[in-house]
């Protein structure tokens, strides 16, 4: 639960218009012929290393030919032998390649709020060679512990990696700051795209996020069982989708252990409950109503989402803008533990509240091992589409990681798709949010409810043609559905969605906002156990290596289950209220519809 919000009397209600409605094209249909900056380069320069300067190049590339992001893949595949994007007539192939470490630069570290900045020095350690990963060979299947399960001759031993990591020179790629700077470097803007030096390379808000942390964490954990000379060495996991689970692992709260962080919430300490809907300040819930509120988001993020788009997040290929839309964890609960854990105190809410400083805390590599646990039960739960990516340009995107032999290792994503395949799996807990399905405030409105709310809303303050929104201030908006009553067949063909494009927002700000649906109660706010709750719209403040450049993604909420669950799928439209609950007034959106996804 995050933090409620007074309604305002008069919320705004704005009505459909054809013009904001289905005739945008889709993200796939923009993914390989949307304009983009145009690129710039000399053909005879194609090849060379970055200036390090980036003010420098840029000035220096005014006076280049311009090409656009297919000439530039054209150009690569002759280049670095993909001859497969030369074959197709779009150039659609454009996997993400791994970075090149020779050109990192620092990253930078801003809060609009204070308006204080400071650059952070988080590239690796420069190889000359680079090895492609081959999967492991083992003799058993390794099992993560729950880690508020983990006994004394665990803790023992964990302890011990711990210290041994903590104790390696800086500048070893398998020391603690090295690998915490593994994080900043891929989320905070110090990598380009090859072949696109003016394009961010960024894990989050896409389909990347899943397969880049369960790399991370696989070889953090190889280098911690080669420490203390056991590969059979696993790290624990945080179960905080499970009540016994909702606290901060008691071994990591003792102030002389090497897993303890000083920056984190101190109002966050055990036995306070873990907020998996929140929103920056505390709920007054009891302990029950806080769990029931945790199951129901897990149900929701979990169960309703049924796509491999839909959970893993948007395409995102080489050259393209980063941050095209998160999946379903990745939003929320993953945002929610971060930030939950995050110090306030601190100027950029380190360490856990900031993706440049995630890593530094020991309790993150047992909240993304729980999220990495997440992408194995999503792939066991009921639904024929419950798969991963089939498309190669994800399957081939690549990054690079020092192995525990301090070897420069490159991995594609294919290769990590089934964590058995790379040796571990993890300890068999009770999964109690399967049985947790929010259920409607006001059950028995029937179809027609949309409709009626349509009509309501014409005695209130009406705004026409109001995109971009600001959401400084509860909104409603009319939404026309294009396909009613479908059958059960068409149903499990298409998932109907609601899709909020173009979210802009300063990077470096935290912001969530709530999306309901068909909700007419101005007075209580609907909350994650009710059906009207559609999802909500998070972001763990980051930054770009342009100051300034505004985070532009979009967010896209399931909703075949909640039409039928609000006996409304039978309405010509429904009406999508948006609250903000944190960084009011600090982002807009550009347009609402609804679509269809066949993945």
């Amino acid at each position: 639960m995050g933090s409620t919000v007074n309604s305002p009397s008069t919320p705004i209600i704005i009505p459909s218009s054809p013009l904001q409605t289905s005739f945008i094209p889709k993200t796939s249909q923009l993914s390989i012929f949307k304009k983009k900056k145009p690129f710039n380069f000399a053909s005879k320069k194609l090849v060379s290393c970055k200036a390090s300067d980036r003010n420098q190049k840029n000035a220096d590339s005014s006076s280049l030919n311009r090409f656009d992001r297919r000439d530039i893949l054209l150009g690569l595949g002759g280049l670095y032998g993909a001859t497969n994007l030369v074959s197709d007539t779009f150039a659609s192939a454009a996997p993400i390649a791994a970075p090149d470490l020779s050109l990192c630069e620092n990253s930078t570290v801003t809060s609009s709020s204070s308006g204080t900045s400071m650059s952070v020095p988080c590239c690796p350690p420069k190889a000359t060679n680079i090895i492609d990963f081959k999967p492991p060979r083992f003799s058993n299947i390794r099992l993560r512990p729950a880690a508020h399960l983990v006994d004394a001759n665990y803790l023992e031993k964990f302890t011990k990696a711990m210290e041994l990591m903590k104790a390696l020179p800086h500048d070893d790629p398998r020391s603690f700051k090295q690998q915490a700077n593994v994080h900043c470097a891929y989320c905070n803007g110090a990598y380009d795209h090859v072949g696109f030096p003016d394009q961010q390379l960024q894990i989050h808000f896409s389909w990347l996020f899943f397969p880049f942390h369960r790399f991370y964490l696989y070889f953090y954990e190889r280098i911690l069982g080669k420490l203390i000379g056991d590969p059979n060495f696993v790290m624990p996991f945080w179960n905080w989708d499970s009540t016994p689970g909702m606290v901060i692992p008691d071994i990591y709260v003792d102030p002389t252990s090497p897993l303890y962080d000083e920056k984190r919430n101190v109002d966050h300490q055990p036995p306070k409950m873990l907020d998996l809907d929140y929103a920056g300040t505390e709920e007054l819930l009891s302990k029950r109503d806080q769990i029931k509120s945790n199951l129901s988001v897990m149900y929701r993020q979990m169960v309703t989402y049924k796509t491999p788009s839909l959970f893993h997040g948007a395409a995102y290929r080489a050259g393209d803008n980063p941050s095209p839309g998160m999946g379903s964890v990745e939003n929320n609960p993953h945002t929610a533990v971060h930030r939950w854990v995050g110090d306030k105190r601190e100027p950029f809410s380190e360490d856990m509240g900031n993706f440049y400083s995630a890593g530094r805390d020991p309790l993150f590599y047992a909240h993304h091992c729980n999220v990495d646990r997440l992408w194995n039960i999503w792939k066991s739960l009921p639904g024929k589409k419950r798969t991963d990516f089939t498309d190669t340009d994800w399957l081939d995107s690549s990054f690079l990681f020092y192995d525990e032999n301090a070897n420069l290792v490159r991995v594609k994503v294919r290769d990590c798709l089934n964590s058995r395949t790379l040796g571990y799996d993890y300890q068999k807990v009770n999964i109690p949010w399967l049985k947790n399905k929010p259920t409607p405030r006001r059950p028995g409105r029937g179809s027609g409810s949309g409709s009626a709310m349509a009509a309501e809303s014409n005695t209130k303050t009406v705004i026409r043609n109001a995109f971009p929104i600001v959401l400084d201030k509860l909104v409603r908006i009319e939404v026309p559905r294009t396909k009613k009553s479908r059958t059960k067949v068409e149903k499990e063909n298409e998932e109907e969605v609601l899709v909020l494009q173009n979210i802009r927002l300063d990077r470096d700000v935290a912001v969530k906002f709530d999306v309901y649906i068909n909700d007419e109660d101005d007075e209580t706010p609907t909350e994650p156990e009710d059906s009207e709750f559609a999802g909500s719209f998070t972001n763990i403040p980051h930054n770009h290596h342009n100051p300034g450049e505004k985070l532009d993604t979009k967010l896209t909420l399931p909703l075949s289950d909640l039409l039928e669950d609000l006996d409304i799928e039978r309405d010509d439209n429904i009406v999508v209220t948006l609250v903000p609950k944190e960084g009011k007034g600090l982002v807009s959106i550009g347009n609402i519809k609804i679509d269809f996804v066949r993945d």
